[in-house]
């Protein structure tokens, strides 16, 4: 699959642009606040319906405008598709496929696919468990589209229970708040075990993609992991930091990936029902910390995608270099899962690199450009010509403000 055509209206710093694209390498290359991860940020926002850089949809609306649009034309093997994404800042976003009449947003989940790299990744080995958490749930997301609505049901049932739980006097429950809680455990566990399942499996598919990409960027001396610790580990020890990361008043989570005894093989192989089981044993378990925090403490929200280099953490251990290179492989091990899902052959992710190579040494550079080069269509973005890889030869279009002209013109 390949982008054949941008159209961007209020979008970003653009009034309108229209850009077409094709197969192979396209590099943009503008001064710094031309506007080019603008134009990166859009197709990320096709694929994910979520930006990279901002957690809300109100900045990537032009300033003074209430709405805008974003337009893409796909070629998909013998096939083309559009999409029209309609972002509003009083109402929901709408969207419509081939245009036809307005649907939900998340009715284009899926369509179009990517794998955005953007400085912004550090935080992928560095930050906090909720990027990672967020990172496997685009991923979901972009291989199941379903697991949004399981996504949006999970966090409306989250919001109704961390209300309850705030309502208790002194964390203090009375009988009748007791009793409501019960129903909203189910609803919470049954929600949540559906969205560890699919969190589980993908950890799994990922984790040899991870090994080896991570070998590829560098010289293979340490072996990167990823390991999954879940709140529905051990229900009678958990408890939770102040960040969201698990942890154990007794003893560590079960970790998926490595050899850590029952626990990992009981959630490897664990049905969702089961799952749902153990979740609500350990909410029962974290009831009354949960009463004094009026936060719940037990679920897919405050669980931890833990990144290993070697025998050590990779956050707070690895190098600066090191932890560059994590973060690549992480995004490679997905464009790589992608690819293992693409059984028709046509749906191949766009490689979008914004901004990537002014961060990575010489090495690193022809790496993972050498890795990339051979993509069906991979976008990059530079400030100058000569942070670009010679491996990545091919159209460059020049960014200004609030326009772009094409120096090597593509079809479309």
């Amino acid at each position: 699959m390949y982008l054949a055509h941008l159209s961007l209206t209020d979008f970003r710093s653009y009034p309108g642009l229209e850009l077409p694209l094709g197969p192979g390498v396209t590099v943009l290359v503008g001064s710094n606040g031309v506007g080019k991860t603008n134009v990166m940020e859009a197709i990320g926002y096709l694929s994910t319906l979520g930006s990279h850089r901002v957690s809300s949809d109100q900045p990537l609306l032009r300033f003074g405008t209430e709405q805008a649009f974003i337009r893409a034309r796909l070629v998909r093997g013998e096939q083309q598709a559009s999409v029209e994404l309609e972002i509003n800042a009083t109402r929901a976003n709408r969207a419509r496929i081939n245009r036809g009449n307005p649907v939900r947003a998340r009715e284009i989940l899926g369509l179009v696919r990517s794998v955005l790299f953007a400085p912004e990744d550090l935080a992928l080995v560095k930050g906090e468990p909720a990027v990672r958490r967020r990172f496997l749930d685009e991923l979901l997301v972009t291989l199941e589209p379903r697991h949004a609505a399981t996504r949006a049901d999970y966090d409306r049932v989250l919001k109704q229970r961390n209300a309850l739980l705030k309502s208790a006097r002194g964390g203090r429950l009375n009988e009748a708040q007791e009793s409501t809680l019960d129903v909203w455990d189910h609803h919470l566990a049954g929600t949540g075990a559906e969205l560890l399942r699919a969190r589980l499996d993908l950890v799994q598919r990922l984790q040899p993609h991870i090994d080896t990409a991570y070998a590829s960027l560098t010289d293979g001396s340490k072996i990167a992991r990823a390991h999954y610790r879940s709140t529905a580990a051990r229900p009678a020890d958990v408890v939770s930091d102040d960040d969201g990361a698990v942890a154990s008043a007794e003893a560590p989570a079960a970790v998926v990936g490595q050899d850590s005894g029952d626990d990992a093989a009981l959630l490897a192989d664990a049905t969702v029902e089961e799952l749902s089981a153990l979740y609500v044993e350990a909410l029962r378990a974290g009831r009354r910390q949960e009463a004094e925090r009026g936060l719940t403490l037990v679920g897919p929200h405050r669980e931890e995608l833990e990144l290993l280099l070697g025998p050590a953490p990779a956050k707070g251990f690895a190098s600066h270099g090191e932890t560059w290179s994590f973060a690549l492989a992480l995004r490679l091990a997905a464009y790589y899962v992608l690819l293992d899902d693409d059984l028709s052959g046509t749906q191949a992710p766009v490689l979008i690199l914004d901004d990537v190579f002014a961060e990575l040494d010489a090495q690193r550079r022809s790496r993972l450009a050498t890795i990339v080069a051979g993509a069906e269509q991979v976008l990059v973005t530079a400030a100058v010509e000569g942070d670009i890889p010679p491996e990545l030869h091919g159209a460059r279009v020049r960014v200004l403000p609030g326009t772009v002209e094409l120096d090597g013109t593509h079809g479309g």
